[in-house]
């Protein structure tokens, strides 16, 4: 079968590589996007055809996940009939941008989870790299202030979704340390050059959402290296709040209860079919006008409405269904705390869930595509299990 040719595969592979670390490192957002298309989409469609059974076997080992996406994507497409927005050609060029993205993790998982974790490791640490540019740039190159929040490069500049990024990529590392006591030594370096992008940018939003995920990860790792880690994160936030509480609190709550009250009042004038797919929108609160709602529920209910709302509550959750069947193995381990973290993330500052692939897609799309792969992760680890079994 064509997509099980080592260069096949190798192709699917860059393209999981390129988006997880070109995204700060790529030159320009116009030259990650035709990356994504070369290397992950392009791949995906030349070889959907040959991997038709690979793609039969996803629909028929998780048929709640793939008719909630596609249940989502109909209402969606169905909601640009009422749609503002001059371009429907775009947003449906969008909607089938994120469902080949989806396709291509069953072809993926046909690498095996271990050489994912890999390539997940390979991608975390380009990003671990890419934090430490962003560091050296704003604070040495452009001479910015220390308490000034990092602005990173590439399409990780947002002080608050350039964090998400970064977060994500602390959590495909931690739990995943070399035995190699050199590479140890990398390994961290590059939670060190993660954790200071994190806490330079001072998204407390993210930071909140990784802490509390590392706090409470022993619950399924059960393990002695995630407590370890979970005792130094409470004992880092002692710290944190100690020493920078001022600057912690300056903020205040950053008007996110205002912005959700008035959102709460958009949301009733347009509750069954919201403003549709694609539509601009704007929230005054507090005197102030806000350019999207800072929430990704929020968001959803407000441009498909609550219908809209319900269906991706039913991605997110089936795809929390998925990762919980999986818990034995380290892969279902790892997404189940990826999962708690873009829960959280979420909440905060998150407003694209059917935009071009950018920030937001790390803790929306990315959970539901990796969830994708665990049937053939507990095919591979109930086979190792039989193996050892019968030896």
């Amino acid at each position: 079968m064509l997509y099980q040719k080592n260069w096949a595969r190798a192709w699917l592979g860059l393209g999981l590589v390129w988006f997880l670390a070109a995204i700060a490192l790529a030159p320009s957002n116009k030259i990650y996007q035709q990356g994504l298309v070369l290397f992950l989409w392009l791949p995906t469609l030349l070889l959907a055809w040959s991997a038709r059974a690979v793609l039969v076997q996803a629909w028929k080992r998780q048929p709640a996940l793939w008719l909630s996406v596609l249940l989502l994507f109909a209402w969606s497409g169905l909601s640009l009939t009422w749609s503002p927005t001059e371009d429907l050609g775009r947003e449906i060029k969008r909607l089938i941008y994120i469902l080949v993205f989806l396709l291509a993790f069953p072809l993926l998982a046909q690498l095996g989870l271990a050489r994912i974790r890999q390539l997940m490791l390979i991608g975390s640490a380009l990003l671990a790299v890419a934090a430490l540019v962003s560091i050296i740039n704003f604070y040495g190159l452009k001479g910015q202030h220390l308490l000034e929040r990092l602005e990173g490069i590439g399409e990780i500049s947002h002080p608050i979704l350039g964090a998400y990024v970064i977060g994500s990529a602390v959590l495909f590392l931690l739990y995943l340390p070399p035995r190699q006591r050199g590479m140890q030594l990398l390994w961290l370096a590059a939670l060190v050059c993660l954790g200071a992008f994190a806490t330079l940018s001072q998204s407390r939003g993210a930071i909140l959402a990784l802490v509390v995920t590392v706090v409470i990860a022993p619950l399924w790792f059960r393990d002695r290296h995630s407590r370890v880690f979970s005792i130094l994160a409470v004992l880092a936030t002692g710290l944190a709040f100690y020493l920078a509480y001022d600057l912690i609190a300056a903020r205040g709550s950053s008007y996110r209860p205002e912005i959700f009250y008035a959102v709460f009042h958009m949301i009733a004038a347009h509750p069954w079919a919201g403003l549709g797919l694609g539509a601009d929108y704007d929230v005054i609160a507090a005197g102030m006008q806000f350019d999207h709602s800072h929430n990704m529920f929020t968001h959803v209910a407000l441009e498909i409405g609550l219908p809209g709302m319900l269906l991706w509550v039913m991605v997110w959750l089936f795809t929390l269904g998925e990762i919980v069947r999986a818990r034995g193995t380290l892969f279902g381990k790892l997404l189940l705390g990826f999962w708690v973290y873009s829960t959280m993330a979420m909440q905060f500052d998150a407003a694209s869930l059917t935009g071009t692939p950018r920030a937001e897609w790390f803790i929306s799309w990315l959970p539901v595509g990796l969830a994708m792969m665990l049937p053939w992760g507990r095919a591979e680890n109930g086979a190792c299990g039989k193996i050892s079994g019968s030896t």
